[in-house]
């Protein structure tokens, strides 16, 4: 089993096996190693991962967001803050690299690329990178992926507010490509001069997670 949790070392060709392998084996019950993935629960559709053990939480009233790196103004913000900025709304698949998929996900939030040009972009910066206030998790995007149309501080998921369940209460969604890119429990936006590998790149996971790169799927990253 501690193997098999070992994910990154697998790829996305075995996930959906993986996935098949929990499923019939764990059921509901959480799984937890001392390797990093800590637990995968079934909820309705959506399985639910945490590489700490645990699913953090801060109250709405206290959550913070920093924006800080190569910018003109770094800046923190509160959820509040958000949800008076200009609110889009996606509806888009939701696929894991391990091979589930949950399909039309409302999502509402603040587009990435609004952020960013609200804190003035330093032409040096070519990356963003994400962090997470449980501690452990990153990502990153290049600044071109980080500005599309389809990539979300998201705060609303499915009508309601994201539970800390679900990586809220305010939480990366990048579209267009597997969940692990979407950072859950976002702590820190950082514009950087180069892309800067997550979490789950260190063990072995493409940078580039475009939804059905080697999945079979059709997805295209345009």
């Amino acid at each position: 089993m501690l193997g098999l949790i070992g994910l990154g070392a697998v790829g996305v060709a075995t996930g959906a096996g993986i996935q098949r392998w929990f499923d019939d084996n764990l059921g509901p019950i959480a799984a937890k190693d001392s390797t990093g993935l800590a637990s995968l629960l079934p909820l309705g559709n959506f399985r639910l991962y945490t590489v700490t053990g645990e699913f953090p939480s801060v109250a709405n009233a206290k959550y913070r967001l920093r924006v800080e790196g190569l910018i003109e103004a770094p800046t923190v913000l509160t959820l509040a803050d958000l949800e008076a900025m200009p609110a889009t709304d996606l509806t888009r698949d939701f696929q894991c690299v391990t091979g589930w998929r949950v399909a039309d996900v409302e999502w509402r939030g603040v587009l990435l690329r609004d952020l960013l040009d609200l804190v003035g972009v330093s032409p040096t910066a070519k990356a963003v990178r994400f962090t997470s206030f449980d501690g452990e998790y990153t990502e990153s995007l290049t600044l071109e992926q980080a500005r599309r149309d389809d990539v979300l501080v998201a705060y609303r998921l499915q009508g309601a507010p994201i539970g800390a369940d679900h990586g809220g209460p305010v939480r990366l969604y990048v579209a267009p490509m597997y969940g692990y890119k979407s950072c859950k429990w976002l702590d820190t936006i950082e514009l950087t001069d180069r892309v800067m590998v997550g979490y789950w790149e260190r063990r072995g996971y493409d940078p580039d997670a475009w939804v059905g790169r080697s999945n079979g799927r059709t997805d295209s990253a345009t």
